[in-house]
């Protein structure tokens, strides 16, 4: 019997960030699942950085796009142009870059997975979270038109739109000791609790997995009922 998953078995993996946000869990779990993984630890802060990395990995099947950085909590009116670019660089500025370098490769195969792993913060209004929203509706965006645009031949490439997963990034054991935390989480997410790093790398392996091929373009949500 076939299962979700088995089909990355000796296919080539490149999750970048490997060391930050969701890459140390993404690498294991991918592994797990018999994948070649190629774990890139450089900066994503360019267009440059994201073509490099595919570049060098040489031929990928599947590209996972964990970009992240830390979430400022400015003000609207306080926000300095330093600031909005600095977080649009790490965000969304690799993705032209990646897609570049992996999706020619893709298209002529016919066959490829590219994952955003994104944020609900898009999907969901916040306040003091205007920059941080914007990079990752951005994102979200960006996928949104490069999915319907390379679903014909066989690619899918597609976002997880999460919020409330446990990661040293944004929620690390310091963040869930805070009681106003505690309070937050049983008031705002339905679910009651954080995901698991697992729970959320396997939605990874889900999406990038060949038994699954009709998502195109989307971005998911995966925060527990936070956002729709």
């Amino acid at each position: 019997m076939t299962r979700i998953g088995d089909s990355l078995a000796g296919k080539r993996v490149l999750i970048t960030l490997a060391a930050e946000f969701m890459g140390p869990v993404l690498c294991e779990t991918f592994a797990a699942h018999g994948a070649v993984v190629i774990a890139d630890q450089r900066p994503m802060d360019s267009g440059a950085a994201g073509e490099a990395a595919v570049r060098e990995a040489g031929q990928v099947d599947v590209v996972i796009a964990n970009l992240g950085v830390p979430a400022p909590s400015t003000p609207a009116d306080q926000i300095s142009d330093a600031e909005f670019r600095h977080v649009f660089a790490h965000i969304v500025d690799p993705l032209p870059g990646l897609c570049r370098a992996a999706l020619p490769q893709m298209l002529e195969r016919r066959a490829g997975k590219i994952v955003v792993m994104g944020s609900a913060t898009a999907l969901r209004g916040q306040k003091r979270t205007a920059t941080y929203a914007s990079a990752r509706g951005a994102q979200a965006s960006f996928v949104r038109a490069v999915g319907v645009e390379v679903a014909p031949r066989n690619v899918q490439v597609n976002l997880i739109a999460q919020n409330f997963v446990e990661n040293p990034m944004y929620y690390g054991p310091e963040v869930q000791a805070l009681p106003a935390f505690q309070a937050r989480l049983a008031r705002e997410v339905p679910a009651g609790r954080l995901a698991t790093p697992q729970e959320d790398a396997l939605f990874a392996v889900f999406l990038a997995s060949s038994e699954v091929n009709f998502f195109a373009g989307q971005a998911i949500s995966f925060s527990g009922g936070w956002a729709p």
